[in-house]
């Protein structure tokens, strides 16, 4: 055989070879955080936020798992509705959704942002019947009045119910209120508190994440 021909068959098997390995190489499942500046990691690096510190704990397991970080700064349960279908047009295997701080801030009917919420759910699970939910809790200061907050809160239990979701009763457990994890703005987490968020996060999403995982 020629060098020349040598060198053509060489490249004709090594394409081959990449496109079996491409082949076999299956598709990683993905996590969908669908949240506001909490989830987007406001005011750190975005490396530093609970979602990429999440895939660092998926990539220590060696599971095929991607996580996307669908936090938007400022969003409402609105927006996040609006948003949606284009999210949807990658597969989802697991929603982790974030949303409804803004809307508690802004005094939105609590009404209106549960609906919200439940349209974000069932629309996913129409485009993704086998797609997992967690539903990420929240409060409202006190200064938003006792009334309101109780209203506000009740939200995330009872949609983590009716959908028969995993629920995290408060993402801001442990956070909120703690200034050396807190930015100036005593409301978004600093780095460290990302941390604290992620290691609590983790013993919700991980018996869920997990089911995805491949058995060996």
């Amino acid at each position: 055989m020629q060098p020349r021909q040598l060198i053509i068959v060489q490249c004709a098997l090594a394409v081959l070879w990449v496109t079996l390995l491409s082949a076999a190489a299956p598709e990683p499942k993905i996590v969908l955080f669908l949240g506001d500046s909490l989830t987007a990691g406001y005011g750190i690096d975005a490396s530093q936020a609970f979602p990429a510190l999440i895939q660092a704990k998926i990539d220590a397991k060696r599971w095929n798992i991607k996580v996307i970080n669908a936090g938007q700064t400022g969003d409402t349960s609105a927006g996040g509705l609006n948003r949606l279908d284009w999210l949807l047009k990658n597969r989802v295997d697991i929603l982790v959704l974030e949303l409804g701080a803004n809307d508690g801030l802004r005094g939105l009917p609590a009404d209106l942002t549960r609906k919200n919420l439940q349209a974000i759910i069932d629309r996913t699970r129409q485009r993704y019947p086998q797609v997992k939910v967690v539903i990420a809790g929240m409060k409202v200061p006190p200064n938003m009045g006792r009334d309101y907050g109780a209203r506000f809160e009740a939200i995330f239990p009872a949609l983590a119910k009716q959908n028969r979701a995993a629920l995290i009763s408060f993402i801001l457990e442990g956070v909120a209120g703690v200034r050396e994890l807190n930015l100036p703005d005593g409301i978004h987490p600093t780095a460290e508190g990302h941390r604290v968020i992620a290691g609590k996060l983790w013993k919700i999403l991980e018996p869920v994440i997990s089911s995805l995982a491949p058995r060996a």
